[in-house]
């Protein structure tokens, strides 16, 4: 009887408004904002990262897409609500386990939606006007594009390109390049097939009934959409580093000394799935292998050396 009512409190606990509003935090998953990093893409690769009025409205922008993307993650756990109480990990989010009640998860994403426009159109129409689009195309996802079949994976992998494209307009982008829309675009896919793939291996023969298009899709499949999505990612960077204004490489093609780091953050994932057997979704892969790690980091070093500093010393006089 102790034990019982020792619960009881516990889950009155859970349920007060402490306990709801830390729910709510944990269902706008501030730890997914690391992908709203693309809207950082333009700034960095037009060569403005050190301007300051530009940084300060990227860094704005990428606020934006935080909300914004909160109040999608907000709106599909609602809609998920039956199907989520039924996987394995899922049935423990704040809205499945009734630690937020539905009608307040659906007050908080209204609010949070309309207040994330108001800002935007604050700041710029343009990015308003991105935003728009951006919940639009997930808001159809979570209602409808979520159970068509290859549809499913390119209504997500639309929401990257608008990350990179929040972060154009909001500065006046001089030398980017279109080939970097090509290259987010594809890795995203790379990524989200990737977490197909991981999703299928874990749920195996409840996949279906989690998740319908699941039922259409299986591994020899999805193995062959990464490779060819692998192999177009790496193409269409490596036309990037051939094709980008030569403005930000002082005239060189120095950017193609970055493309062995992504081949190899490539051909290591393709690894660890294959040979480790490797089944977590792409971003908790990344998190965990250090190989990968050190590969993106000197890739983002290198670049930073090649965009900023290399320029710098050519062109010095003498």
């Amino acid at each position: 009887m102790a034990k019982r009512d020792t619960t009881s409190a516990e889950t009155a606990a859970q349920r007060g408004t402490g306990g709801v509003l830390t729910g709510l935090l944990r269902t706008m998953r501030p730890h997914q904002w690391t992908k709203n990093g693309l809207v950082f893409a333009g700034i960095v690769f037009d060569g403005q990262l050190f301007v300051f009025d530009s940084l300060l409205r990227v860094i704005s922008a990428f606020v934006l897409l935080c909300l914004a993307s909160s109040t999608i993650y907000i709106v599909n756990d609602i809609v998920d609500v039956e199907s989520d109480r039924k996987h394995p990990r899922k049935r423990r989010r704040p809205i499945a386990s009734g630690r937020v009640p539905i009608p307040t998860a659906i007050l908080s994403a209204a609010l949070l939606g309309g207040g994330t426009l108001l800002a935007a159109l604050a700041l710029n129409w343009r990015i308003a006007i991105i935003l728009v689009l951006y919940v639009i195309i997930h808001l159809l996802y979570s209602f409808w594009l979520k159970h068509v079949v290859i549809m499913d994976i390119l209504s997500v992998t639309s929401g990257f390109v608008l990350r990179v494209l929040a972060g154009v307009v909001v500065i006046q982008v001089q030398a980017f390049s279109p080939w970097l829309y090509a290259t987010s675009g594809l890795l995203a896919l790379f990524l989200v097939i990737g977490k197909r793939r991981q999703e299928l291996l874990e749920l195996e023969d409840e996949a279906g009934s989690i998740r319908s298009t699941l039922s259409q899709y299986n591994l020899p499949l999805l193995d062959e959409m990464l490779r060819m999505v692998m192999t177009g990612t790496f193409l269409t960077y490596l036309f990037y580093t051939v094709e980008s204004p030569s403005v930000l490489l002082a005239g060189t093609k120095l950017g193609l000394v970055t493309v062995p780091y992504v081949l190899y953050a490539l051909f290591r994932y393709m690894y660890l799935i294959h040979v480790k057997g490797e089944g977590s979704a792409p971003d908790e892969v990344l998190l965990r292998d250090r190989p990968l790690q050190i590969a993106i980091v000197l890739w983002g070093l290198t670049f930073i050396v090649v965009l900023y500093v290399l320029p710098g010393i050519l062109e010095a006089p003498g």
